[in-house]
């Protein structure tokens, strides 16, 4: 049953933090929660994790409603916050019998030994948290997110600050654990939700703005990319001219890119044959998530 959100209002005051939003997870899925600087996510996810209630609306996990049922939706979510609040005093397996002891886990010392192994933390695991690398203190915030076994995982910019190894080791991390489990994931790397999305959600100021999966957002762009390089460098201010093109913008000499309603590749050839101009290159460029984005999030 995973997550799912109906009509979900947040306010402060006057400001509406999240504004009449809906929609449902499924098992097995990873879903990018995404949108710009103060869009509504967190407080998305801080309501689905029972830190926050809606003003209106609601949100169950595994069919318990967040306001009416916490504890019950508490057991069934494993919770990854952007900022990851650790002890760092404590030692690792000293903090994870901590959180195994929150949730009543029995044979504590087993489960934590399993989960250690599962992150990755055998080679820091007799070390103080407060000596951890960034990397490290991210594999012991999924293994305090992961050691209850919850059906539910809800992550919070779970790469930030990792350098591209650890990132590469997150990820799979991630993807292995997903496979029976739902996974939220928010994120400002698009590269990441290619890696690791089957679906998207967008939200901008509040509203929700798109719900896809991958392949079919990049189609949802109002515009085609068009790359074309010409042998010589003299300027080609005739591509301004050709039809449904409402932008040429030159990369380097030489070589264009064009923004158009539609493609035009066959109206490019046929006016660079008559110009007399020879062009060693021509093709639709893909569009990019993160042209997309900013397409939604304008």
């Amino acid at each position: 049953m995973g997550i799912v959100v109906k009509n979900l209002t947040k306010t402060y005051g006057e400001h509406k933090a999240v504004d009449n939003i809906s929609f449902e997870t499924n098992r097995g899925e990873i879903l990018g929660f995404l949108g710009p600087n103060g869009a509504g996510k967190t407080t998305t996810m801080k309501t689905a994790t029972c830190y926050i209630t809606p003003t209106t609306g609601s949100v169950t996990v595994e069919g318990y409603d967040v306001v009416k049922s916490p504890l019950e939706v508490r057991k069934h979510i494993g919770y990854l916050p952007e900022h990851n609040p650790l002890y760092l005093d404590m030692y690792i397996h000293e903090y994870l019998r901590f959180v195994a002891g929150i949730h009543k886990i029995r044979k504590p010392r087993q489960k934590v030994q399993k989960i250690v192994g599962m992150v990755g933390l055998q080679k820091e695991e007799h070390k103080k948290i407060g000596m951890l690398s960034k990397g490290y203190r991210q594999r012991v915030g999924l293994a305090q997110a992961l050691i209850h076994d919850p059906s539910v995982l809800i992550l919070d910019e779970p790469t930030t600050g990792l350098d591209p190894n650890q990132i590469g080791e997150i990820r799979d991390l991630i993807k292995e654990v997903s496979q029976n489990k739902t996974v939220m994931l928010s994120t400002h790397i698009m590269q990441e939700v290619q890696a690791l999305c089957d679906r998207v959600i967008i939200i901008n100021k509040g509203q929700l703005v798109t719900d896809s999966n991958v392949d079919a957002l990049k189609k949802q762009s109002d515009s085609i990319n068009i790359l074309v390089e010409f042998i010589d460098y003299t300027p080609k201010t005739w591509l301004k001219n050709i039809p449904s093109v409402f932008e040429v913008v030159q990369k380097k000499e030489g070589l264009y890119l064009l923004k158009a309603q539609e493609d035009v590749r066959a109206e490019i050839f046929r006016e660079a044959v008559q110009k007399g101009e020879t062009i060693i290159g021509l093709h639709q460029e893909q569009i990019s998530l993160e042209q997309v984005f900013t397409t939604l999030t304008k």
